[in-house]
């Protein structure tokens, strides 16, 4: 017998008892995003390799050690799209989105990248961005943590992670600032792991970000790129300090927040839990003002943020949060006999027809009472509706509140009138 063939190690299955939770943090997230006026876009999966090199660094980990890159049958360099903004820019552009004109947009949906898989990290996973494009000040920065912490809060989860702000200044700044810190680290290559190693020439602002404990008192002690911003940047980012303490939103300043992309600029933040194990980040984002140009546009200052919903999911269910009852069937209709059940099948699709949002599992496939009763009670519908021959040859139909135990019978003229009024549902 031939061995089952099982799912791509790092690529995993959401199975019908978990999507009741990926499906209310959507909706959540949908309806948040839409009451601040951003609109989707959808991108494709795959995008031309060159997109990624030039907007995410050639040196960084993603783009050496974890994309999905493939030559098609024309030659050319294909990728899964590791992160969304690149796409989204690429989008923007390709369809004049940017001219004169400013956006507010989202989307959602899979990423792929080649790592260790662990609890919170995957080789797909599922992420919804937001991105804006043409604001330059720090209010939309702002408004983008807002807007973050609205959502979290709206899942329950806001008292779960704690937000970490830090600006990495101007390009200009930032590149003072590294011919310092390489200097530094450089006096102490003995201490530095074989990562940093790696990265003190290619990408040194990375080691910062390091969880070696080994590293930590010598981060620790470099310099700070607090110390070393251009006016114009500590002034932004304290404005966005500013708007964040009005609205009552604390922050960490975190200065070794610097993010894993080479694009970002100024404002960087974290919404970071510790419930979560080694993978804390749930949500991040920062300013990418340059990426546009880099990518061929005009210059056009831009802000944006990702959140992982595999990791907001865990969170959910690492609080024991009961199944969203917006995913359980009102109904659970019943029947016993042909003809009832012929008579069911039809009742089923008139109260469909009559009652907008109810929701009804039909019985199929036969069985005894008593197993569709047991049926009935499994799915978690707060009524069963009962037709057998009796009920069938009367007129009416047994109606159970599971909840409460009780029973009792209904014309099948008023059923539908009593399921609306017990249901909350608009006829």
């Amino acid at each position: 017998m031939a061995n089952n063939i099982q799912a791509i190690r790092g690529m995993h299955d959401i199975t019908p008892e978990q999507t009741p939770y990926w499906q209310q943090l959507e909706s959540v997230v949908r309806d948040v995003l839409h009451a601040y006026g951003y609109r989707e876009i959808r991108m494709p999966l795959v995008e031309k390799t060159e997109l990624f090199k030039r907007s995410i660094g050639e040196v960084t980990d993603i783009v050496e050690k974890e994309m999905y890159t493939f030559e098609d049958r024309n030659g050319d360099s294909l990728t899964l799209r590791p992160e969304g903004t690149a796409s989204c820019v690429r989008a923007c552009l390709e369809n004049g989105l940017l001219h004169n004109q400013t956006q507010r947009l989202w989307y959602m949906g899979p990423m792929f990248r080649h790592e260790r898989p662990q609890k919170g990290r995957y080789r797909q996973f599922q992420q919804i961005g937001v991105e804006v494009f043409g604001m330059e000040g720090p209010d939309i920065d702002a408004e983008m943590i807002l807007m973050s912490a609205r959502i979290l809060k709206a899942l329950g989860l806001f008292d779960s992670v704690t937000l970490h702000i830090n600006t990495l200044g101007t390009p200009e700044a930032r590149a003072g600032y590294r011919e310092k810190l390489v200097e530094y680290l450089s006096l102490h290559r003995d201490k530095l792991d074989e990562d940093s190693l790696r990265r003190l020439e290619s990408n040194p602002l990375r080691i910062l970000d390091s969880k070696n404990p080994a590293m930590q008192q010598l981060i620790e002690d470099a310099p700070r790129l607090m110390d070393h911003l251009d006016e114009a940047s500590e002034a932004h980012f304290d404005r966005l300090k500013a708007y964040l303490d009005a609205e009552g939103i604390r922050y960490v300043v975190n200065p070794r927040l610097v993010r894993g992309l080479d694009y970002y600029s100024r404002s960087v933040f974290e919404w970071i839990t510790d419930q979560l194990g080694a993978q804390g980040t749930v949500l991040a984002g920062g300013r990418f003002d340059g990426l546009v140009e880099q990518l061929g546009g005009k210059p056009t200052p831009a802000i944006g943020f990702a959140m992982g919903i595999e990791r907001l999911v865990a969170l959910l269910e690492d609080q024991g949060r009961a199944m969203p009852a917006d995913n359980m069937p009102h109904v659970y209709l019943m029947a016993m006999g042909h003809e009832a059940e012929m008579k069911a099948m039809q009742l089923a699709e008139s109260l469909r027809n009559e009652l907008s949002g109810l929701r009804v599992l039909l019985h199929c496939g036969g069985g005894s009472f008593k197993s569709q009763m047991k049926r009935a009670d499994k799915v978690g519908a707060r009524y069963a509706l009962i037709l057998g021959d009796d009920e069938l040859a009367g007129g009416v139909i047994a109606v159970k509140d599971l909840e409460k135990g009780e029973q009792e019978h209904r014309s099948l003229e008023e059923v539908t009138g009593y399921l609306a009024s017990s249901l909350g549902l608009n006829k």
